[in-house]
């Protein structure tokens, strides 16, 4: 599978906030406030949070790291708290604002498109929107995912599998077969057990314990 660049990396971030933008304009007020996939967090609050992770740069990062001693949801917390604003409308105005951000706090662009992929999906799932990320986009995610862990377990919740993806060229790892859309892969990479019906094979119960 070919290694994007970096700048192909940024555009598929921006693209893929954009269209998730686009998306979210459509919510009515009980969606904004409905559960999303991401643990204790509402959907308006998953959006807080993208665009807080699109406007904390590296200093400001560990600043506020160090500032929460190192607790990490407690640092997660006040920056979402940072970008909520009053109301659904300006959560998103906000996240607007950052749709073609290139401030990150590392420089790991893939972990930045797994960032607004993985969260997309954390808020369309719940709310049953069919509308989702680019393949293509999405397996440069798995290709990140299955090779390290770095803002989610995802290499030690494949360790020993092998993923293949049935609509991209992705493939990783030696072991029991998991198979399945790369979304679906890259979600169950980041904790998300909602996903393991899209996927088949002698590894999803692996996969599934993992989870559990």
């Amino acid at each position: 599978m070919d290694t994007w660049t970096r700048k192909d990396l940024w555009a598929a971030v921006h693209a893929e906030r954009a269209a998730l933008a686009d998306d979210l304009t459509t919510l009515t007020p009980e969606q904004w406030g409905a559960p999303s996939l991401c643990g204790r967090w509402s959907v308006r609050e998953v959006v807080a949070h993208l665009t807080a992770a699109a406007s904390v740069g590296r200093v400001r990062w560990l600043t506020s790291v160090l500032g929460a001693r190192f607790d990490f949801d407690l640092h997660n917390q006040r920056r979402l708290a940072e970008h909520l604003g009053a109301s659904a409308d300006e959560t998103l105005a906000g996240f607007r604002r950052v749709v073609d951000s290139t401030t990150a706090a590392s420089g790991h662009t893939p972990a930045w498109l797994g960032e607004v992929v993985v969260h997309g999906q954390d808020i369309r799932q719940p709310l049953g929107l069919t509308s989702g990320p680019d393949p293509g986009r999405v397996a440069q995610v798995a290709e990140f995912f299955a090779g390290r862990d770095f803002t989610v377990p995802s290499r030690t919740l494949a360790t020993g599998l092998r993923l293949e993806a049935t609509d991209t060229t992705f493939a990783a790892g030696d072991g029991p077969l998991v198979r399945g859309p790369t979304l679906a892969l890259v979600m169950v990479m980041a904790g998300r057990a909602a996903y393991l019906p899209d996927l088949s094979g002698p590894g999803v119960p692996i996969l599934a314990d993992r989870l559990s």
